[in-house]
Order: structure tokens, then C-alpha cells, then sequence
């Protein structure tokens, strides 16, 4: 029986969660430990993702997964039938806000906090003047049995009308932005255990300097298929290259799976940015938090409206 049949059946449906639980998983897949901060860019730099264990504690785990329900179910009352804006049952958090970021909630703004991320993303860019693009990541519900495609977050400015958030440009045509130092990080937090079953993300390791086209779902080996970042803890952080090919999987639990995250910019590299944090939250940060966020805060005079939606302006 073909593992993928999802037409439906519960005989399919069973043939596919057994495949997973059998054969999903990147082989070897590291797990470091909080202390390990050269290794972590190391394998960074290598394989374009890097995911520590314990980067939240039990309490900020709790914090952040209700959090990310609460949200979740804001988005889901506009969408009943659950078509999703990254695929069918696939939601972006920052798709889904009306500022395209979620920092005016306190379980993102907690994040910027966070000590760990800090010292790994200060260490792959080798300065801690990095700043921070937006408050987002993602959720995947129960039912969300398709594949989403093999895609990069960042690509090469076009024109103002269909790149409106890029800006690598090389008139010349000699460079792309894969041949760069990288330029965005992107820190995914899981509060919750990622499974083999409940939508583990996948990551084609050392992709991320690749000029190869990416493949579609009907070209992609099954290698990449079972390329997920799975198990892993909840608390863990998986730190991202956001030029490396990644994408969705089936999620055929029983419960939502989440990966809120940060974006930063090199200290080198800016792209458009839409105002994410309200004056006043942003004074209720850290020195060091509010010098991350200062290109995302709105004017004091101004007013940040906030709310759900299914296309983010």
C-alpha cells in the first residue's frame, strides 16, 4: 500500500502513520546541550540548522504552548474549514496577525529574553548587533496529512511587486544570496515534544548555499521526505538558516503541533520590516531585548493594531 495514500480511508491513514513511525527522522540527528555554543555554529554553518535541548524551562515551556493555543484559536474561528494558509491545515503565526508578527504578545516577547539564543545567534554572526525581523513560526493541525513543498525563506529581489520583503540584488547577475554569509537566522522554539507523527519539519541538511533548483513534491527523493527534525523536546530550540530547503509533514496525532519563533538579520543585512511592538511594550523590555527590536517598534504616538486574520496585509 502506497504510505502516503491520505484518500480518506482509515486504512490508509493507519498504512501512513505506521511508515512514519518506523521510518521518519533525520539518521544521527544531534541534540546539543545548552553549554555547547561553538559546536551549535559549527553545525550551523554545516548543515544549515542546529537544535539544543532545554532552551526553555518547564514554566516558560507551559507559558509559551498556551500561548500558542491561544492564538491558534483566534486564527481558527476565521477558518472553519480549515484550509489553512500555508497548505491545508497549516498555519503561519505571523500570516495570520495583521502586523505579520505575533511581538505584541508576552510569550513571544519572552523570547527575546532568552540568554541561550542570544549567545548561539551572537556566535553564528560573530557580533551581537544583530536585530530582530519579526515574531512568527507556525502551527500544523491534526488532519494536515499532505506534504507541504521543499521552499527557502528569503529570496533574491525581483521587483517591488512580487518581492516587496526582499532586497539582495546583484545588477550584474554574478551573485545570489546564497552565496552570502548568511544573512537571516531564524530561532524556533518547541512547546511541545515534536514527534515522528505530529508534523516534524523537515531539513535538507547543507542546502543552504545550494543554486540547485528545489525540488517539487513529485521530484523530491524519498530521502527528503524522511528528513525531519524529530524526536525532539519540548524547551528545545531548532536555530535555522532560512536559505536551507525545508518544509511541512503530516501531522497524524491528536494535537496541534507549534514552532513560534524569532527572525534576526545579520548585523550586515536589512530587509523591509512592518512595525510589530507597541512604545509601551517595548519599555517593559531588557536593554539589550529593545536594542534587538528597535526597527520593529511603533512611533509612541501611534497605535499598533493588532488582531487575526488569513492574509496578513
Amino acid at each position: 500500500m502506497n504510505p502516503y495514500s491520505t484518500v480518506g480511508s482509515t486504512e490508509g491513514l493507519d498504512a501512513q502513520r505506521a511508515y512514519l513511525e518506523a521510518n521518519n527522522g533525520i539518521r544521527g540527528l544531534e541534540i546539543l546541550e545548552p553549554g555547547d555554543v561553538a559546536h551549535a555554529a559549527e553545525l550551523f554553518r554545516r548543515d544549515g540548522f542546529v537544535v539544543i535541548a532545554r532552551a526553555l524551562d518547564s514554566a516558560q515551556v507551559e507559558f509559551l504552548a498556551k500561548g500558542c493555543r491561544e492564538v491558534a484559536d483566534e486564527i481558527l474561528a476565521l477558518d472553519t474549514d480549515r484550509r489553512g494558509n500555508r497548505g491545508s491545515h497549516r498555519y503561519s503565526f505571523g500570516g495570520s496577525s495583521l502586523t505579520r508578527s505575533q511581538l505584541h504578545r508576552p510569550e513571544w516577547r519572552m523570547l527575546l529574553e532568552n540568554t541561550l539564543v542570544n549567545e548561539v545567534v551572537t556566535t553564528i554572526f560573530q557580533s551581537p548587533d544583530f536585530v530582530l525581523r519579526a515574531a512568527s513560526g507556525d502551527f500544523c493541525l491534526p488532519g494536515a496529512t499532505g506534504y507541504q513543498p521543499l521552499h527557502s525563506d528569503i529570496r533574491d529581489w525581483k521587483d517591488n511587486t512580487t518581492t516587496p520583503f526582499s532586497a539582495f540584488h546583484d545588477p550584474r547577475g554574478q551573485l545570489t544570496i546564497r552565496d552570502l554569509p548568511c544573512p537571516y537566522v531564524c530561532a524556533n522554539f518547541l512547546p511541545q515534544d515534536v514527534t515522528r507523527l505530529n508534523g516534524p519539519t523537515r531539513q535538507i541538511p547543507g542546502t543552504q548555499n545550494s543554486r540547485h533548483p528545489i525540488p517539487t513534491l513529485e521530484q523530491e527523493p524519498e530521502w527528503m521526505r524522511l528528513s525531519t527534525v524529530c524526536p525532539a523536546p519540548a524547551g528545545a530550540v531548532m536555530i535555522r538558516d532560512v536559505r536551507a530547503w525545508h518544509g511541512g509533514t503530516p501531522n497524524l496525532s491528536d494535537a496541534m503541533r507549534a514552532i513560534p519563533n524569532l527572525e534576526f538579520y545579520a548585523p550586515w543585512f536589512r530587509e523591509p520590516i512592518v512595525p510589530g511592538i507597541s512604545y509601551s511594550d517595548y519599555r517593559t523590555l531588557s536593554e539589550t531585548a529593545q536594542k534587538r527590536v528597535r526597527h520593529c517598534v511603533l512611533d509612541s504616538s501611534e497605535t499598533l493594531i493588532t488582531g487575526p486574520t488569513l492574509r496578513a496585509p
